[in-house]
């Protein structure tokens, strides 16, 4: 049940001044994509309300936007197709040449490429936007997933679920260069703000692996622990680090539970509990919330980031995958 707050004099007189001198207004549009519903659910993060449910491609999992907020680019897996959808219309209006069984992907720092993990051919696809072509397929190990880029551009993560690695590709020559090996079945790569890390999930493993981008080396296996649950139920997806750096976040899947970590400490500081099957997580641009995907409850948690507490959860469209905010 949402709780109405009755704003004091002060307030109201706090947030008038805000609005006459031209104060920002923090609200933003987050887009889901729902796997089994072929549709993506959009919504206003400051009314928690959806806007409106857009009909698009057959299994719709990896969801992103162009940097200048645009639009908006969805893996619509099991039509082998990235759609590309105008955010001011919400129509399709084109699509991209993924590959086969397009399923996570990373845009460039520059917004000129994404870069697919196609987990049927064990391949990452390079594709230009503008040119709308398949600039390169890049081998790597078996069912790859996940996607990351460092901040400068130059290095591309990808991980393989089955060969339990994270491949560490040259954005210039199109060129795997470091494998490293973590733990089983990695589903997503995350760099830190400053690229001198990135963060491996393993599904599997019920780990995350830490690895230093300059060695190429794990410094840290990250563990976790939820009282009353089955270690086998504790299984990482997506990761989503602050724009500061200080903290890291990791859906847990089947545990329900989103945890939050010390980036340098690596302790766990709190579990949080969302809606069932926490798939993937996105935060506001201005960070004061996160927000999560629940598969299996078909809904989203907003969570306050300055509480690390559960807001409220929205329902939206048949097990909601992907998340992505608007950046204005």
């Amino acid at each position: 049940m949402r709780r109405t707050l009755v704003p004091t004099r002060t307030c109201i007189l706090a947030l008038l001044a805000a609005g006459l001198s031209g104060g920002p207004a923090f609200a933003y549009t987050a887009y889901v994509s729902n796997e089994k519903g072929n549709s993506i659910t959009v919504v206003d993060t400051e009314t928690k309300e959806v806007v409106k449910t857009v009909d698009v491609g057959q299994r719709p999992r990896g969801i992103t936007l162009s940097h200048d907020g645009k639009f908006l680019y969805l893996c619509a897996s099991d039509d082998d197709t990235v759609e590309v959808i105008d955010t001011s219309t919400l129509e399709i209006v084109g699509s991209l040449p993924s590959g086969p069984d397009p399923e996570l992907f990373v845009l460039s720092p520059d917004g000129k490429r994404l870069y697919v993990a196609n987990e049927d051919d064990n391949l990452v696809t390079v594709i230009d936007i503008e040119g709308s072509k398949v600039l390169s397929e890049i081998p790597v190990g078996v069912e790859p997933e996940g996607m990351g880029i460092s901040p400068d551009g130059k290095t591309l993560v990808n991980t393989s679920e089955t060969t339990s690695m994270a491949h560490f590709i040259d954005t210039d020559s199109h060129e795997v260069t470091d494998n490293v090996l973590v733990d089983t079945r990695p589903r997503y790569a995350e760099f830190t703000p400053d690229g001198s890390q990135v963060w491996v999930s393993a599904e599997v493993g019920g780990t995350v692996s830490v690895i230093d981008n300059a060695k190429r080396e794990v410094v840290k296996t990250i563990s976790f622990a939820i009282q009353g649950l089955r270690a086998e139920t504790i299984q990482p997806v997506g990761v989503a680090i602050s724009a500061d750096g200080k903290k890291a976040y990791v859906a847990l899947g089947p545990a329900n539970h989103v945890a939050v970590i010390d980036t340098k400490t690596y302790e766990v500081l709190k579990y949080i509990l969302v809606g069932q099957r926490v798939w993937h997580l996105a935060f506001t641009p201005d960070q004061k919330t996160l927000i999560s995907t629940n598969g299996n409850s078909n809904d989203i948690t907003f969570i306050d980031t300055a509480t690390d507490e559960p807001v409220e959860s929205v329902t939206v469209g048949k097990e909601p995958w992907g998340v992505v905010v608007s950046p204005n």
